[in-house]
Protein backbone atom coordinates (compact mmCIF):
# COMPACT_ATOMS: atom_id res chain seq x y z
CA UNK A 1 0.00 0.00 0.00
CA UNK A 2 0.42 3.77 -0.32
CA UNK A 3 -0.06 6.45 1.76
CA UNK A 4 -3.19 8.62 0.45
CA UNK A 5 -3.34 11.98 -0.34
CA UNK A 6 -5.02 12.34 3.24
CA UNK A 7 -2.78 10.71 4.98
CA UNK A 8 0.00 12.67 3.10
CA UNK A 9 -2.10 15.97 4.12
CA UNK A 10 -2.29 14.56 8.04
CA UNK A 11 1.64 14.25 7.39
CA UNK A 12 1.91 18.00 6.30
CA UNK A 13 -0.66 19.48 8.75
CA UNK A 14 1.14 18.21 11.51
CA UNK A 15 5.19 18.20 10.67
CA UNK A 16 4.54 21.82 9.25
CA UNK A 17 7.35 22.90 6.64
CA UNK A 18 10.50 24.18 7.26
CA UNK A 19 13.33 24.80 4.69
CA UNK A 20 16.19 25.84 7.23
CA UNK A 21 17.28 23.01 9.70
CA UNK A 22 16.53 23.42 13.20
CA UNK A 23 16.38 20.99 16.27
CA UNK A 24 13.04 19.91 17.43
CA UNK A 25 11.56 19.22 20.78
CA UNK A 26 13.97 16.73 21.51
CA UNK A 27 17.08 18.07 19.99
CA UNK A 28 17.21 16.06 16.81
CA UNK A 29 18.34 18.06 13.28
CA UNK A 30 15.16 18.01 11.07
CA UNK A 31 14.76 19.95 8.35
CA UNK A 32 11.22 19.87 5.09
CA UNK A 33 8.41 18.05 6.36
CA UNK A 34 9.98 16.36 9.39
CA UNK A 35 12.73 14.82 7.69
CA UNK A 36 16.12 13.76 10.09
CA UNK A 37 18.67 11.81 9.42
CA UNK A 38 22.88 12.31 9.25
CA UNK A 39 22.10 14.34 6.19
CA UNK A 40 20.66 17.08 8.10
CA UNK A 41 22.37 19.27 10.08
CA UNK A 42 23.25 22.90 11.47
CA UNK A 43 22.74 25.81 8.66
CA UNK A 44 21.43 23.17 5.93
CA UNK A 45 18.71 25.00 3.95
CA UNK A 46 16.59 23.05 0.98
CA UNK A 47 14.04 24.00 -1.68
CA UNK A 48 10.34 23.29 -1.64
CA UNK A 49 11.01 20.74 -4.23
CA UNK A 50 14.03 18.91 -2.09
CA UNK A 51 11.13 19.11 0.89
CA UNK A 52 8.96 17.23 -1.52
CA UNK A 53 11.21 14.60 -2.00
CA UNK A 54 12.43 13.67 1.04
CA UNK A 55 9.21 13.57 2.43
CA UNK A 56 8.42 10.90 -0.83
CA UNK A 57 11.59 8.85 -0.06
CA UNK A 58 10.82 8.25 3.72
CA UNK A 59 7.19 7.60 3.47
CA UNK A 60 8.34 4.35 1.11
CA UNK A 61 10.40 3.44 4.16
CA UNK A 62 7.57 3.61 6.82
CA UNK A 63 4.95 1.95 4.15
CA UNK A 64 7.08 -0.81 3.95
CA UNK A 65 7.75 -0.87 7.60
CA UNK A 66 4.03 -0.69 8.37
CA UNK A 67 3.23 -3.60 5.56
CA UNK A 68 5.81 -5.80 7.12
CA UNK A 69 4.90 -5.15 10.65
CA UNK A 70 1.20 -5.50 10.33
CA UNK A 71 -0.25 -9.02 9.84
CA UNK A 72 -3.67 -8.20 9.94
CA UNK A 73 -6.02 -6.68 6.52
CA UNK A 74 -5.84 -2.58 6.82
CA UNK A 75 -8.54 -0.24 4.34
CA UNK A 76 -6.40 2.87 3.83
CA UNK A 77 -7.24 4.92 6.48
CA UNK A 78 -5.76 2.72 8.58
CA UNK A 79 -2.79 2.18 6.72
CA UNK A 80 -2.17 6.27 6.61
CA UNK A 81 -2.57 6.49 10.43
CA UNK A 82 0.00 4.32 10.99
CA UNK A 83 2.16 6.06 8.32
CA UNK A 84 1.72 9.18 9.85
CA UNK A 85 1.74 7.15 13.63
CA UNK A 86 5.29 5.82 12.24
CA UNK A 87 6.80 8.74 10.66
CA UNK A 88 6.70 10.68 13.81
CA UNK A 89 7.84 8.13 16.02
CA UNK A 90 9.80 5.57 14.53
CA UNK A 91 9.33 1.96 13.44
CA UNK A 92 10.99 0.59 16.66
CA UNK A 93 8.29 2.45 18.36
CA UNK A 94 5.10 0.64 16.36
CA UNK A 95 7.14 -2.53 16.33
CA UNK A 96 7.00 -2.68 20.31
CA UNK A 97 3.79 -0.50 21.22
CA UNK A 98 0.47 -2.41 22.63
CA UNK A 99 -1.02 -0.72 19.69
CA UNK A 100 0.28 -3.01 17.36
CA UNK A 101 0.27 -6.17 19.54
CA UNK A 102 -3.36 -5.64 19.93
CA UNK A 103 -3.85 -4.84 15.95
CA UNK A 104 -2.41 -8.14 15.14
CA UNK A 105 -4.53 -9.89 17.17
CA UNK A 106 -7.82 -8.66 15.53
CA UNK A 107 -8.32 -5.58 18.37
CA UNK A 108 -8.93 -2.88 16.05
CA UNK A 109 -11.15 -0.96 18.16
CA UNK A 110 -8.10 -1.74 21.07
CA UNK A 111 -5.44 -0.69 19.02
CA UNK A 112 -7.08 2.74 17.80
CA UNK A 113 -7.62 3.59 21.71
CA UNK A 114 -4.25 3.27 21.75
CA UNK A 115 -2.97 6.12 19.65
CA UNK A 116 -3.87 9.63 22.33
CA UNK A 117 -1.24 7.43 24.45
CA UNK A 118 1.79 8.32 22.45
CA UNK A 119 1.58 11.85 23.36
CA UNK A 120 4.87 12.77 25.45
CA UNK A 121 8.41 14.07 24.05
CA UNK A 122 11.29 13.57 26.34
CA UNK A 123 8.48 12.67 29.05
CA UNK A 124 6.89 15.65 28.93
CA UNK A 125 2.88 15.65 27.24
CA UNK A 126 2.53 17.72 24.23
CA UNK A 127 -0.50 19.51 22.81
CA UNK A 128 0.36 19.35 19.66
CA UNK A 129 1.36 15.52 19.88
CA UNK A 130 -2.09 15.05 21.68
CA UNK A 131 -3.81 16.77 18.71
CA UNK A 132 -1.44 14.50 15.98
CA UNK A 133 -2.49 11.13 17.80
CA UNK A 134 -6.23 12.12 18.25
CA UNK A 135 -6.18 13.68 14.53
CA UNK A 136 -4.25 10.13 13.64
CA UNK A 137 -7.21 7.56 15.92
CA UNK A 138 -9.66 9.71 13.82
CA UNK A 139 -8.36 8.85 10.51
CA UNK A 140 -8.01 5.30 11.96
CA UNK A 141 -11.59 4.97 12.58
CA UNK A 142 -12.93 6.43 9.82
CA UNK A 143 -14.59 3.95 7.11
CA UNK A 144 -13.03 4.60 3.34
CA UNK A 145 -15.18 6.53 1.18
CA UNK A 146 -17.28 4.11 -0.89
CA UNK A 147 -17.36 4.95 -5.22
CA UNK A 148 -20.62 4.22 -6.01
CA UNK A 149 -20.75 1.85 -9.54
Amino acid sequence: MQTSNNGINLIKQFEGIRLTAYQDSVGVWTIGYGHTGADVRSGLTISQNQAEQLLRTDLGRFETGVGQLVTVPLNQNQFDALVSFSYNLGLGNLKSSTLLRLLNNKDYNGAAGQFPLWDKAGGQVLAGLHKRRLAEQALFETAPATVAA
